[in-house]
């Protein structure tokens, strides 16, 4: 394995400047104000996290918010819940190779893994069900669990050592990494092999968006937007980007898609992303991640804490 002399990375939704395309609800609760990195649906609630190892959940929607009980200190990078009706088992990640568990859907964390190296950080997590979730971050670090997370079982998915940034899961199943340098990977058996996807960009990717049994969206820095309707063999650059970090996609039921990117720009496509364009609106604050919340709402998470928005 070849090692590089570099800084750890911050994920690319803590690199956002990033702002609203939607405007503001008038919250009746209290706005929580901090830096928040990710957010995930558990069943009816909502649940968020960031930095100093901030866990927040909303029973509403996003209306309001409680401070979930956590023994994390390091920043939380991403949280994920299992895709079904009423999940209780979920997991958080972060720095210092950290990784919670909640089994009461995010009111309550424990620590379920920690890696003997706490300058590894964790930069995401994709709850599979309720047994099984995969960990993904820094320096090619990749971890599993098939119990629950009674165990976890770390191992080297390529032989760089290329940050993964992100992993996403398509609607077959086939499970999508993305990373530094052009690292793009496809899993079709939930993770236990991965093969990489040609690539048409060297730089950092930050997200794969799987649009349909083969349509894929692949998004990251300098405004590059990818477009593949082969699942990955060949793809096709989208042009109307700006050159600034684009680092969440969001696809909504009337088939909409946001992006959002650094500071003054969000995009969106109304053409299942073979053109995208500009907010007309600056924007004002990061947006690491978008949420969406349904009923013509979504949760924008990031520099300003937590935001409803309502689509216009």
């Amino acid at each position: 394995m070849h090692v590089r002399s570099r800084p750890p990375t911050l994920p690319g939704r803590w690199l956002l400047l990033a702002a609203g395309l939607l405007s503001p609800l008038h919250a009746q609760g209290v706005k929580p104000s901090m830096l928040l990195l990710d957010g995930a649906l558990a069943g009816s609630s909502v649940v968020a996290v960031g930095e100093r190892g901030t866990a927040l959940v909303s029973l509403d929607r996003g209306t309001s918010w409680r401070r979930a009980t956590t023994p994390a200190r390091a920043t939380l990078t991403g949280v994920s819940f299992p895709p079904v009706p009423l999940p209780r088992r979920g997991w958080a990640v972060g720095h210092e190779a950290e990784i919670l568990v909640s089994v009461d859907r995010g009111l309550t964390w424990s620590r379920q893994f920690q890696g003997k190296n706490r300058t590894d950080s964790f930069l995401d997590v994709l709850a599979l069900d309720e047994q099984r979730a995969i960990a993904i971050g820094a320096y090619g670090l990749f971890a599993t669990t098939m119990d629950g997370g009674a165990t976890w079982t770390t191992r080297r998915i390529r032989e760089e050592d290329f940050h993964l940034n992100r992993i996403s899961a398509g609607p077959s199943g086939t499970l999508y990494i993305a990373g530094e340098a052009g690292t793009l990977l496809r899993s079709t058996d939930k993770g236990a092999t991965w093969l990489p996807i040609p690539s048409a960009y060297q730089g950092s990717f930050f997200g794969v968006l799987p649009l349909g049994a083969r349509v894929l969206l692949a998004y990251g820095l300098r405004g590059h937007v990818f477009r593949s309707e082969d699942d990955g063999a060949s793809w096709q650059e989208i042009t109307g980007a700006p050159p600034v970090l684009v680092a969440s996609a969001l696809p909504l039921p009337d088939k909409r898609i946001f992006l959002a990117g650094q500071a003054r720009h969000l995009l969106v496509s109304t053409d299942e992303g073979r053109t995208l364009s500009a907010a007309s609106s600056a924007p004002t604050t990061a947006i690491a991640e978008l949420v969406d919340l349904g009923e013509g709402r979504v949760l924008a998470l990031g520099e300003a804490g937590a935001t409803a928005l309502k689509l216009p």
